[in-house]
């Protein structure tokens, strides 16, 4: 597949183009300087084929960090096979942009000059002042109004490899009603396992949420720096591990609310969206320094999103209190994340980094398996035998049936009849559940109703998995 990497200083619109090209916005676009500071890629198919795209960040030599950033993004530069360098078509060729279009000259790659923010035939003539870079190919653009965007992906076309559409036209037998409908006990059909997995690296500035994808990976992903908030676009990678794809998604990191000022206000949306749709959270946590509230603030989106987690204790190797006295604090402030397994590590050095994706793999199974029903429901017939329900004003409650419905994450169901159960009493169900079956690393849904009734977590559930 082919890789295309937009280049050019910060402000000129790469980003945008990134979001017109795909058809959709995913980069963060914002005028501060920096938006974009790690290589954003994305695949995406054209009239002729399928190619990735990368959003690099702008280039510019500024301070310590826009050194990092130029580095990715000449790095990137080098590794791709189509170069499109942008530049701002309401200002004037910079010396900087002359040096830096030369310099991808040399590269011999195919190159076009983009000159953004054309957005009518009038300032088409100051466009022009851009061809004395000597480019063989240009484009006039305007990514805001979709001008000649058309004949720059006609010119990428004719670089990308050809891949012949395979339409099966075939026709098999129709289904029945029944065959998508849930049996009388509630169990739906199995589906086949998926080998793909989204893992969300998340956590407060600072803690080295970068450097772990990058010491996962083997590979120097994402800007690592000192400077607080480094990351703001999510950042992801995928390895092939044990059979299986993981997607690792380096999340910008989560300050308090009242601190989260401009872009970073689309960076926590953006992390939210991440948690929505992964499969398991790296909490990532600052051993050689005091947890604090919004380590915890940060935790509670792991409860928000029910996704499965591991809490990955970082800089393990600058602790200065006893490790037993750290990790009963971490039982102490996280109680609701009892369930996710601590593994201890230091990115900077690749120490026990390895360990995590093993387990990974672990939470993984968990978090998607299916108990079946009369293995369950035995468990939490039993249950319920040692210890009986309330009472409901007099009334008996009893479980009449248990059935689970759904996975990623064990969603389970109880018929009652009376369909009342207390928060206290599910615990003590998930944890007789947790004796009985591996669910290390992911969370427990419990819900209550009638027979013949289907509750509305049952319902937005069904098809989902």
């Amino acid at each position: 597949m082919k890789k295309i990497a937009i280049i050019g200083k910060p402000n000129v619109g790469k980003s945008s183009l990134f979001n017109r090209i795909l058809g959709f916005r995913d980069a963060i676009i914002s005028d501060i300087a920096g938006t974009t500071r790690d290589v954003k890629r994305r695949v995406f198919r054209t009239f002729k084929g399928e190619a990735e795209l990368w959003d690099t960040g702008g280039i510019e030599d500024r301070d310590e960090l826009f050194d990092k950033i130029k580095e990715k993004s000449i790095e990137a530069a080098g590794e791709a096979d189509i170069l499109l360098f942008v530049c701002d078509g309401k200002g004037v060729p910079t010396d900087e942009e002359k040096r830096l279009f030369f310099q991808l000259q040399k590269l011999n790659k195919p190159l076009a000059l983009v000159v953004n923010k054309i957005d009518n035939d009038k300032e088409s003539e100051a466009g022009w002042q851009f061809l004395e870079f000597g480019a063989k190919v240009s484009f006039l653009v305007s990514v805001s109004h979709n001008r000649n965007i058309s004949k720059m992906l006609d010119w990428i076309d004719q670089y990308l490899d050809e891949e012949p559409q395979v339409y099966d036209m075939s026709e098999g037998d129709d289904e029945s009603l029944e065959d998508f409908l849930d049996d009388e006990d509630g169990e739906t059909a199995e589906e086949e396992p998926s080998n793909d997995i989204k893992v969300a690296i998340i956590g407060r500035v600072n803690v080295g949420k970068s450097s772990l994808l990058n010491a996962i990976t083997g590979m120097d992903r994402s800007v690592v720096s000192p400077v607080a908030g480094t990351t703001i676009d999510p950042v992801d990678e995928t390895i092939e591990f044990g059979g299986r794809s993981i997607t690792f998604v380096d999340t910008a990191g989560i300050r308090k609310r009242s601190k989260i000022i401009g872009i970073e206000k689309w960076a926590l949306d953006r992390s939210e969206k991440v948690l929505d749709t992964a499969d398991i959270a790296l909490l990532v946590l600052d051993a050689s320094s005091d947890f604090m509230e919004q380590d915890e603030r940060v935790a509670g989106f792991i409860d928000k999103y029910k996704t499965g987690a591991i809490i990955v204790l970082n800089k393990w190797d600058q602790i200065t209190k006893e490790p037993q006295e750290i990790l009963e604090e971490i039982k102490d402030k996280f109680k609701f994340l009892d369930f996710a397994p601590i593994i201890t590590v230091s990115a900077l050095s690749g120490k026990r980094v390895h360990k995590i994706l093993d387990k990974i793999v672990e939470v993984y199974e968990n978090y998607a398996q299916r108990i079946p029903t009369k293995k369950l429901y035995d468990v939490i017939k039993a249950a319920s035998e040692k210890h009986k329900l309330p009472g409901d004003h007099g009334r008996i409650v009893k479980i009449k049936f248990a059935t689970q419905y759904a996975s990623k994450p064990p969603k389970i169901s109880l018929v009652m009849n009376i369909p009342i159960i207390h928060f206290s009493y599910k615990r003590y169900l998930v944890n007789m559940l947790r004796e009985s079956f591996n669910f290390e690393g992911t969370p427990i849904i419990i819900n209550a109703r009638r027979r013949g009734e289907r509750d509305e977590e049952e319902d937005a559930t069904e098809g989902e998995d």
